[in-house]
């Protein structure tokens, strides 16, 4: 069998986009009052396919045949990874709180895995299944602040069942992703997803308009749209495609279990909230379960 990539050499490309999602999830809580969510989305793809048709124009004339080829594959990406996911996730932060959205993001990993196993046969080893129940826990005692009663606290809304809705989106993305050829160059491929998934929003955003869904073009608004355009769009999706590459949907998957830590991260330092004892834990068991998944079973 052949030996699996080196986790630590592609470690840039697993850490980077679960930290910009998670500022995401904040960022869009926090404009939640000024931007509607389709202006939100619609926004922030309008501002990443400007930043990125200059370096993918050039892939995108070179590729085309191999889009038509794989025109399925291109939609269906379009469709869930662009078009759905984020537009739910703005939808269900109106009605829920950055903590449960969250949450529920956690869950990605493991219905890759079920559903790779459902409908595309893939097979797990016992260091992938250890490491994905491992870094799950870890999910679960920052969430929990470290007391299972806390359980018991979490009350879900409409709110949730929208960004439940997006983590299967984001499931489906993940897998599909994997299956794109890889002679496909990712940034041009990235700007046709992001050009197919406008044309599905733009009618949304203009029956939202029409609906007259205020906006409040104050500071935090324009910085919000700014942030959720550049960095969680250009640079998150740039590297989540090149880890799904390099390590497989799998382990890339598991790396989305890091949005809490983060999280947690980015409150404590953007709003003077405390470090506790779980914290610490729920990071080491996270980052202990991607490592433990990244073995592979001998014989």
């Amino acid at each position: 069998m052949p030996t699996p990539p080196s986790l630590l050499k592609n470690l840039p490309f697993l850490i980077t986009p679960p930290l910009l999602w998670a500022g995401n999830v904040i960022v869009a809580r926090a404009v939640r009052n000024d931007i509607p969510p389709l202006t939100l989305s619609f926004g922030r793809w309008v501002i990443s396919l400007l930043i990125l048709l200059p370096f993918a124009w050039a892939a995108m004339r070179r590729d085309r045949s191999l889009y038509r080829r794989h025109a399925k594959l291109v939609v269906g990406t379009s469709l869930t990874g662009i078009a759905a996911f984020n537009t739910l996730v703005y939808t269900g932060l109106h009605q829920t709180t950055s903590t449960n959205a969250l949450l529920l993001n956690s869950c990605i990993p493991v219905l890759i895995m079920l559903i790779g196993s459902l409908f595309y046969g893939q097979k797990l080893n016992r260091f992938q299944t250890a490491g994905l129940l491992l870094s799950l826990f870890g999910v679960l005692v920052i969430v929990l602040r470290g007391q299972a009663g806390n359980l018991w606290a979490l009350r879900f809304n409409p709110g949730d069942l929208w960004v439940s809705a997006a983590v299967v989106c984001w499931a489906f993305y993940t897998l599909w992703m994997r299956q794109m050829p890889a002679e496909i160059n990712r940034t041009g491929l990235t700007a046709v997803q992001i050009m197919l998934g406008l044309l599905v929003l733009l009618p949304l955003w203009l029956w939202e308009r029409a609906a007259g869904a205020p906006v409040y073009w104050n500071g935090n608004a324009l910085a919000g749209l700014a942030y959720v355009g550049i960095f969680p769009s250009v640079v998150a999706y740039l590297c989540y495609t090149a880890a799904i590459a390099r390590v497989g949907a799998v382990r890339a998957g598991l790396s989305i279990h890091l949005m809490p830590v983060f999280g947690t991260l980015l409150a404590v330092t953007l709003l003077g909230e405390s470090l506790h004892l779980y914290h610490l834990i729920g990071v080491a068991a996270i980052f202990g379960g991607i490592l433990l998944s990244s073995k592979r079973a001998a014989g």
